[in-house]
């Protein structure tokens, strides 16, 4: 009886000792497949990204994205900003999306960007491309590398993969200037013209196009008002004397001034200027005097806010002038 017992409790021992046996292999061979699924997952999750420094491999879906100049451009697509340079804590338009976000500095501080752990960057500049590079794969795209919004908002769902967001905002955009264009339909004159306008502290005076800050996009683009000077925005910025101002003045002329101490000085001799007194946006209230860091901006973002600023001014100026 004990023998038969004991013959049994064997055969027991033996079968358990196999299906634990067979369990490790299943659970060996079951970790090795998840370890090769995910590396083939990191295969498809990474691509390519033709740039000016050659193709870099990038996040297909990047999580953590610093960058200089670019905040706007890549939170108008839904993208996850960590980063960012010092003025962009200024415009007013995304200030609050970037309550999250690191001040990098300018040029961008490479240990500030390497306590991020980004695992994407973007840069305008490429003073310190290369140890950037070191940190995550890093993107150089120079200034005007786009042209209008809709370019630059394809640039950067493009780079984020947020093609879907980027085709959200594209029409929320044109359903604004849409509904901006209807508004301002027999308030104001078909053919009249629209200039924009920046007087620096050092009394430089400058005229702007559509594609350098300052509203151009949504005066121009958006909006479609008429460019007012004879180049007819061959250039983007072109610096004006006061003796030739009046060959480029408009009907309805924005100035900001850029004037970083507030000594108010260059913006005082301008208006006290005859040939200023002397304009016919002067002589008929139609000169706007713009805060700066809200229409120097260019981003999808500012460029969207800054139609219902235009048309709401317009209106109103509008209404002001019918009342005198």
């Amino acid at each position: 009886m004990k023998k038969h017992k004991l013959v049994i409790m064997t055969a027991m021992l033996v079968f358990l000792a196999s299906m634990l046996v067979a369990c490790n292999k299943s659970s060996t061979e079951i970790e090795d497949k998840e370890k090769e699924s995910e590396k083939e997952q990191r295969v498809v999750e990474n691509r390519a990204f033709e740039t000016i420094k050659g193709s870099v491999e990038i996040p297909a879906k990047p999580m953590r994205i610093v960058t200089d100049f670019y905040g706007g451009e890549l939170l108008s697509v839904g993208a996850n900003v960590v980063g960012v340079e010092p003025t962009a804590f200024d415009n007013p338009f995304i200030k609050d999306l970037l309550k999250d976000a690191v001040e990098i500095g300018q040029p961008v501080n490479v240990e500030k960007v390497l306590e991020l752990e980004p695992d994407l960057i973007v840069v305008m500049y490429d003073e310190n491309y290369k140890q950037l590079s070191a940190i995550a794969p890093t993107l150089h795209i120079p200034y005007g590398t786009a042209t209008n919004i809709e370019e630059t908002v394809k640039l950067f769902g493009d780079i984020t993969g947020n093609y879907k967001e980027a085709e959200k905002f594209m029409s929320k955009f044109d359903q604004k200037a849409k509904a901006g264009r209807e508004k301002l339909s027999g308030i104001i004159d078909a053919n009249a013209t629209f200039g924009i306008y920046e007087l620096t502290d050092k009394n430089e005076l400058w005229i702007f196009g559509d594609n350098a800050g300052r509203g151009g996009q949504a005066l121009y683009n958006a909006l479609e008002l008429n460019i007012p000077h004879e180049n007819k925005n061959e250039e983007q910025t072109l610096q004006l004397s006061m003796e030739v101002l009046p060959e480029y003045a408009a009907d309805y002329m924005f100035l900001t001034t850029y004037d970083p101490e507030k000594k108010g000085q260059a913006l005082k001799s301008l208006k006290d200027s005859s040939i200023w007194q002397g304009l016919d946006a002067m002589k008929n209230n139609q000169v706007f005097y713009n805060d700066f860091d809200t229409y120097y901006r260019y981003d999808p973002i500012a460029i969207y806010e800054q139609i219902d600023l235009f048309v709401n001014m317009l209106i109103e100026r509008n209404k002001e002038n019918q009342t005198k």
